[in-house]
């Protein structure tokens, strides 16, 4: 379900934001964690998970953040490529413009996603009756 996919991406970077910060040098996994090797593996699954389901749609955004996970992934393996990971290759990877593309693309795709709050759709619009978009109800 891609509510499950964009939660597990969220998660994981707040999860990769913290360890960026606990200056961790780079070394091999092992031992007692946190690691980060498994939430970028975790971000990594759910970007392709996405990628797979928004590539053929009619939608030009949906199509967007397909690309745009494809993108943040390969920056993800090159990452899990690597034999030691460390908080400064974290900290990198989380300023890359490729994974802030994604978040970007997903808290307004899921936003969209969020059904209408039925008070607000009652109630007339401060601004004249703007009308608003649910992506749920394709």
């Amino acid at each position: 379900m891609i509510e499950e996919d964009i939660e597990a991406i969220e998660s994981g970077y707040e999860f990769l934001l913290a360890y960026a910060a606990q200056g961790r040098p780079a070394q091999n996994e092992t031992g007692p964690g946190p690691h980060a090797r498994p939430t970028i593996e975790g971000i990594a699954g759910a970007m392709s998970n996405i990628a797979t389901a928004l590539s053929d749609s009619k939608d030009d955004f949906e199509r967007v953040i397909a690309n745009d996970c494809r993108n943040a992934g390969a920056a993800l393996a090159f990452i899990l490529n690597q034999e030691k990971i460390g908080s400064e290759i974290v900290d990198n990877l989380n300023a890359s413009i490729h994974l802030r593309a994604v978040l970007t693309d997903l808290f307004l795709y899921s936003e969209a996603l969020k059904p209408l709050d039925t008070g607000e759709a009652a109630a007339p619009s401060a601004a004249g009756g703007v009308e608003t978009y649910d992506a749920s109800q394709k």
